[in-house]
């Protein structure tokens, strides 16, 4: 019997991954740095602040959405964007702990200096 090799991992480790990918194209990073300045939900205007076309962007607004890390609404003729900034905080808190395990640790190996492997 087979299954998904990601089964093998915490339901977190999972999440911060999937975030991690989601965010890993400056696009998408640019999207979420634009609805956080705005703080409002925004529509039609997403795709006249970046140097993308409307496809372009409304195909990283699916990414995006499709993690979780930005809610949509339907307005009329026009889907109205803005952060989940529950998930944003949360992930932001799990990213904060990963970090300060990460760096907790006497430091084995540096920029300048060798592996102590």
């Amino acid at each position: 019997m087979t299954y998904a090799k990601t089964a093998a991992f915490t339901h977190e480790q999972q999440q911060l991954a999937r975030v991690a990918k989601a965010l890993a194209h400056p696009a998408r990073v640019a999207i979420v740095q634009l609805l956080a300045a705005r703080q409002t939900c925004i529509s039609g205007d997403i795709a006249a602040e970046l140097p993308l076309s409307r496809t372009t962007v409304s195909q990283h607004l699916q990414e995006l959405k499709a993690v979780g890390l930005i809610r949509g609404e339907i307005d009329g003729l026009t889907v109205c964007y803005c952060l989940n900034t529950e998930l944003l905080a949360r992930v932001q808190q799990q990213f904060t702990a990963f970090f300060a395990l990460a760096t907790a640790a006497a430091p084995v190996c540096g920029p300048t200096e060798d592996c102590a492997c």
